[in-house]
């Protein structure tokens, strides 16, 4: 085959309407496991167009997004075995405006996550910041339920030891 994939009768509108209303959600997801916008954007673009040829299949039982969302994680654990070297964004504008308390945290969050391994970052990931259940949560990452909640544990005492999200600043 030459590469060229061919889509049958999927419905453009409804595929819209769905990246329309859950993009910026899945977005954030993969912003909180990649740790770079510009990587995230990648990331999500990358799960939609692997999933869009499955669109109404997978849609017909309503469980695209959770389809979707383990797309994205193993994309990102193929990217992440790879050692994907793509372009990289600095962390400063030339021109920097004035850092706000909420933006700091944000990247204190960010750095706290990225200390974590990337098992427990999705798992804190899709548990506290997507609200999925331990179940939802297991059945995106094609792990057992036990592992989920060893995960969460193991990354919730990282991240109350992390020097990143302590108050330092007293």
């Amino acid at each position: 085959m030459s590469g060229t994939v061919v889509v049958q009768h999927v419905s453009t509108a409804d595929f819209d309407a769905f990246v329309a209303e859950r993009g910026d959600a899945l977005w954030r997801s993969a912003w909180l496991l990649t740790g770079d916008a510009h990587r995230a954007e990648d990331l999500v673009q990358t799960a939609l167009g692997k999933c869009w040829p499955k669109f109404e299949r997978v849609s017909a039982n309503g469980s695209f997004e959770a389809y979707v969302r383990r797309t994205m994680f193993t994309t990102y654990t193929a990217w992440w075995r790879r050692r994907w070297n793509g372009e990289v964004a600095t962390a400063t504008l030339p021109e920097s405006a004035t850092v706000a308390a909420d933006v700091d945290a944000r990247t204190d969050l960010i750095s706290a996550l990225a200390t974590l391994p990337k098992g427990q970052r999705a798992v804190v990931v899709l548990r506290y910041f997507d609200d999925l259940t331990e179940q939802q949560t297991a059945d995106v990452l094609g792990c057992t339920i036990g592992t989920v909640k060893s995960q969460t544990a193991r990354a919730l005492v990282a991240l109350r030891a992390s020097r990143a999200l302590t108050e330092e600043d007293a």
